[in-house]
């Protein structure tokens, strides 16, 4: 596989940060995090919480594209990659051995960090297309984002369960993005953190109608993938988009590998947890990239650095996650 890599340092304003951390016995001389494609939110988060963490911890930090969480916590667990982002539902089939990267191969050096936000399933279709609801979709060109992400994980389940000859196809978000744009495909389906930039950019600059889910629609998806729960994405998240749209989410989480020292572990989570208002910054998702949301993991053991942090400050994570 051959990855992009980006200079996080290069991506971020210089803001003073917490001092690093004085145990730094093991500590790498750099660190990859794996995050997704270009117009998603993992790459912007991701680009710049690398910068955050070679400011703060002196460490050079730098992201690479990747085809999403089901290929992060591979690469986590194989050691190609020092840390990752991914959704819950993907995480914890790689931990139960069901990764379609390793099938049959248990993921059990991964470890929990710190929660990110939540990631709803998004779909839109040019206004004048005449798709307005989802049973539309039938027969239909649909791109579903970059093999390997959530996106393209769940959304090709739902499109298989429903058997009604919809043609995917996969492609980095901004890519498919530009496919609609373009008339190549009939509908953009997708899996981001809000606002999801790919989609903010089509918004502004096509007539756009987004769908939302009707109750048909959220119980297959329930049924073909348990660990989602429902969502709203609110009015006006996108230019143009006047009411409320419902749909599905999954919690995102960082992940690093249980070989990272308990020092750095702690560090990365305290930068993480502490600097709410600088992460906000980095994309307005980050609002839910809360200590209180530590416990919406309940799949993936937590690294034991990041364990110390959370229960120094009042968080008891349970011993099944230790």
């Amino acid at each position: 596989m051959k990855f992009t890599t980006f200079t996080a340092a290069a991506l971020c304003t210089l803001i003073a940060l917490p001092a690093a951390a004085q145990d730094r016995d093991g500590w790498p001389n750099s660190l990859t995090i794996g995050t997704g494609s270009q117009g998603g939110t993992y790459f912007t988060y991701g680009s710049g919480f690398g910068a955050m963490l070679s400011e703060a911890l002196d460490i050079n930090a730098g992201v690479e594209i990747t085809g999403g969480p089901v290929q992060n916590v591979t690469l986590v667990e194989t050691g190609e990659h020092n840390m990752g982002f991914v959704t819950l539902g993907p995480a914890d089939e790689a931990r139960r051995g069901q990764s379609p990267l390793m099938p049959g191969v248990p993921h059990e050096q991964v470890r929990t960090l710190f929660p990110m936000y939540q990631t709803p399933l998004q779909a839109a279709v040019l206004a004048n297309s005449g798709i307005k609801g989802f049973a539309d979709l039938a027969g239909k060109r649909v791109g579903v984002g970059p093999a390997g992400g959530t996106s393209a994980t769940y959304w090709t389940r739902y499109f298989d369960a429903q058997d009604n000859g919809a043609a995917i196809s996969n492609a980095g978000g901004s890519d498919t993005a530009g496919q609609l744009k373009d008339g190549l495909i009939d509908a953009f389906v997708y899996a981001a953190g809000l606002p999801t930039g790919a989609y903010a950019q089509l918004a502004v600059e096509n007539d756009i109608e987004f769908l939302s889910m009707d109750t048909a629609t959220l119980d297959k998806m329930m049924e073909v993938a348990p660990a989602f729960a429902p969502f709203t994405i609110p009015a006006n998240t996108y230019e143009d988009q006047s009411e409320d749209l419902k749909t599905v989410s999954l919690w995102n989480f960082a992940i690093v590998g249980a070989d990272m020292p308990d020092s750095l572990a702690y560090e990365i989570t305290k930068l993480a947890m502490e600097n709410n208002d600088r992460m906000l910054t980095v994309h307005a998702a980050a609002k839910e990239t809360l200590a209180e949301n530590a416990l919406k993991n309940q799949v993936i053991p937590f690294h034991p650095g990041a364990v110390k942090w959370f229960e120094e400050n009042g968080i008891e994570i349970p011993d099944a996650l230790k």
